[in-house]
């Protein structure tokens, strides 16, 4: 990327003197310079030197209603001269935290009227693992320790929720996963099917769920997290046979069932949960990112009635931070719940926005570089091959990267993961703005094809 603008450099030098950044080389990034978001407006982004970018990844999956959103800039703003903060610890609460976990509760699904606070994703899966272990504890069976997780699952990077995921990386940085956290295989078929159709796949993948249980034996496993569609782990939706699969083995087994909807939550999919979309029974739900459409950091979990009942009968329970429920997120919390569910913004999701933009997705296809475009909701994949018969990737070459970089300078964000291109637009994208987005991926991928050659 060129740099014109003088501030820009003050920027980039600020960045490599004093800030450590989030999942980066900080080698890498101090000799290139980060490039530099100044502001945002619907579904685009413009950087310090004037660029315009179609933001192809809603943030971090999160802004949902789309970006200058006044009502949610005046929800803050009335909510800090009221009560800018104030704790739920002591026996306290306040009326932005209580009328939001009501809010929340009415739309998530049936049986799940209970909401613990947090301020992130990261800290909701931190309190889903103290919270099925208390649980269990309580229910005199405190040996049902275990949690198992997903290879490739993402729950976070704190202790505990890089743990639950199960991706190395993270792991071999800082001695995870820590103990009685276990994995299973994904339901990746694209990438991990071999010979196998998707439905034989989907059903082997969730048998390996109840060979763990039997493995560790169900007396000593608390419970099984999962993400409805795998998104940090490259947007991996299961086979068909997948979650009904999963679904009759928990029926079978006295575990707990927590659904990681921290991407899927609030209307990703086309439902209010991908729980909804699938059908699912989850004990427990995290959530966050499209709670607030990530104006303002907010988390939490949804616990069903049956699992609420033994927590509230069982004393203290000693977990909490200093931001579970801010006022000021919880205020804005209630405002994007109003916009969406007024705006009717998850129905048009689904009826309208969403069909659209996988019609348009799968029409890239066709280019010589992509092996598979799959999508669900508003969530996209695009895998990149040297094969598309034998999906054989390009070894070695970085090509999701390269990719990366050439949609980052022609005006768009996709994320790669490996060789994996990833989309997750705001739920407010425009048909003209999805045509938008996928003439430049296109663009993108041509480019990427004569960069490699």
């Amino acid at each position: 990327m060129s740099v014109n603008n003088p501030q820009t450099r003050e920027w980039q030098a600020l960045s490599g003197e004093h800030h450590l950044a989030p999942f980066s080389d900080y080698k890498q990034l101090k000799e290139k310079g980060p490039r530099i978001i100044t502001k945002a407006q619907g579904v685009h982004l413009w950087d310090s030197e004037g660029h315009k970018i179609l933001d192809g990844m809603a943030g971090l999956w999160c802004v949902a209603v789309g970006y200058g959103r006044e009502e949610l800039v005046q929800a803050a703003e009335t909510q800090m001269r009221e009560l800018p903060y104030y704790n739920l610890f002591f026996q306290t609460a306040h009326p932005p935290a209580l009328k939001l976990a009501k809010a929340i509760t009415d739309v998530a699904p049936k049986g799940m009227t209970h909401v613990f606070f947090t301020g992130s994703g990261s800290e909701g899966n931190d309190t889903v693992l103290r919270m099925v272990r208390h649980y269990w504890a309580l229910k005199g069976k405190p040996h049902k320790q275990t949690i198992i997780g997903r290879v490739n699952g993402y729950h976070g990077s704190t202790v505990a929720g890089a743990s639950l995921g199960g991706m190395s990386g993270m792991h071999e940085q800082g001695g995870l996963p820590i103990p009685g956290i276990v994995h299973i295989p994904q339901p990746y078929w694209f990438g991990e099917g071999g010979d196998m159709t998707p439905d034989a796949f989907g059903v082997w993948a969730a048998e390996q769920l109840e060979k763990k249980i039997l493995e560790v034996g169900e007396d000593n496993v608390a419970a099984f997290i999962a993400e409805p569609i795998q998104g940090a782990g490259g947007v991996i939706i299961p086979p068909e046979t997948y979650w009904p699969k999963v679904k009759e083995i928990l029926a079978k087994y006295d575990i707990l069932f927590v659904a990681d909807e921290v991407i899927c939550g609030f209307g990703r999919t086309g439902e209010w949960f991908g729980s909804d979309y699938y059908d699912l029974a989850p004990d427990l739900m995290t959530i966050a990112k499209g709670l607030t459409s990530g104006y303002i950091p907010m988390g939490g979990v949804i616990v069903r009635d049956t699992v609420a009942k033994v927590l509230s009968e069982g004393g203290d329970f000693n977990h909490g931070f200093t931001y579970s429920g801010h006022p000021v997120a919880a205020a804005v919390g209630l405002e994007n719940l109003r916009i969406l569910r007024d705006e009717k913004i998850v129905e048009k999701a689904r009826t309208e926005v969403a069909p659209y933009l996988q019609k348009r997705l799968r029409e890239l296809q066709d280019h010589p570089l992509v092996g598979e475009v799959r999508g669900l909701g508003l969530l996209g994949a695009i895998e990149l091959v040297k094969d598309k018969a034998t999906r054989t990737r390009y070894e070695g070459k970085g090509v999701g990267m390269i990719c990366r970089t050439f949609c980052f300078d022609n005006g768009l964000i996709m994320r790669a993961v490996g060789d994996t291109m990833i989309i997750a637009p705001p739920l407010v994208i425009s048909r003209e703005e999805v045509d938008e987005l996928v003439e430049k991926a296109r663009k993108c991928l041509d480019l990427t094809l004569e960069a490699i050659k």
